[in-house]
């Protein structure tokens, strides 16, 4: 059909996807956060503005005849919405969320550690995304955080959270977090989420700006985080939760699934 990398979901499989799309949506609308359903193709100009170009132009794919890049996460369509805006203050903080499929070549990647589900060329995930004030970035990070952990905390899995140093962020990123949860399977941690500020280094590529009380155009700070990726999270809940009659499924989940065990 395509190749390794791209799943196939099949009954309950395909049900749990639906699932994870329709809580995740929801627990960040609870939170304040505006869903959106963004393209999943984008230009070169959205991606230069997030940051994927010109670093990451070999692990997109790349639609040739139109000039157009299949997008690696939703930040990058999010973001662009309010490309070349100049917001007002009393707006801020702007709080976005989008369900889409992520395509990502993943070249050069081989091993045991692309097996399954650890890595893939298509997979479905959640984000959020805020533009907020330079003053409340700081703020607005731990508060994003708070909120992924809380997400994790509710499908009852194990997992750590880890402050990235320098040479391990992205270079458009200015402080990450990365969540991992636990496989039992694999005996290793696994990351889901990451989180990050980028301070104005997308907002100035993007002249996203906002006018302060003194009239005076500044630029707004960007942040964003996986609220989740869903193929580790799908492999660990099927990992973690067995019993001798079947595997669990998380009571959150029950309601979107219609199912509470796998048999």
């Amino acid at each position: 059909m395509t190749g390794s990398g791209f799943p196939v979901y099949v009954n309950k499989g395909a049900r749990i996807q639906r699932a994870m799309q329709q809580y995740f949506l929801d627990f960040n609308t609870a939170a304040g956060y505006t869903e959106y359903q963004p393209p999943l193709l984008v230009n070169e100009d959205s991606a230069f503005g997030t940051g994927q170009l010109p670093d990451k132009e070999g692990q997109m794919y790349y639609a040739n005849e139109d000039k157009y890049y299949l997008i690696p996460t939703s930040e990058v369509p999010l973001t662009n919405i309010f490309r070349d805006e100049i917001l007002k203050e009393s707006d801020l903080p702007i709080k976005m969320t989008g369900y889409t499929p992520c395509f990502r070549r993943e070249a050069g990647s081989y091993g045991k550690d692309v097996r399954g589900l650890n890595r893939l060329h298509q997979f479905d995930k959640v984000e959020i995304v805020q533009l907020t004030h330079p003053d409340k970035s700081t703020e607005t990070l731990d508060e994003m955080v708070a909120h992924v952990e809380k997400l994790i905390q509710s499908l009852g899995l194990h997992y750590r959270i880890l402050r990235l140093c320098g040479g391990d962020m992205g270079f458009a990123s200015a402080i990450t977090y990365d969540f991992e949860v636990y496989s039992a399977a694999q005996q290793k941690w696994l990351e889901v989420s990451s989180v990050s500020s980028f301070e104005t280094y997308q907002t100035n590529r993007m002249k996203i700006r906002y006018k302060d009380g003194n009239g005076k155009t500044q630029l707004l700070h960007s942040l964003n985080g996986s609220s989740l990726a869903f193929p580790r999270i799908l492999a660990c809940l099927l990992e973690n939760n067995q019993q001798e009659d079947g595997i669990v499924l998380p009571e959150v989940l029950r309601p979107y699934t219609g199912f509470d065990k796998i048999q």
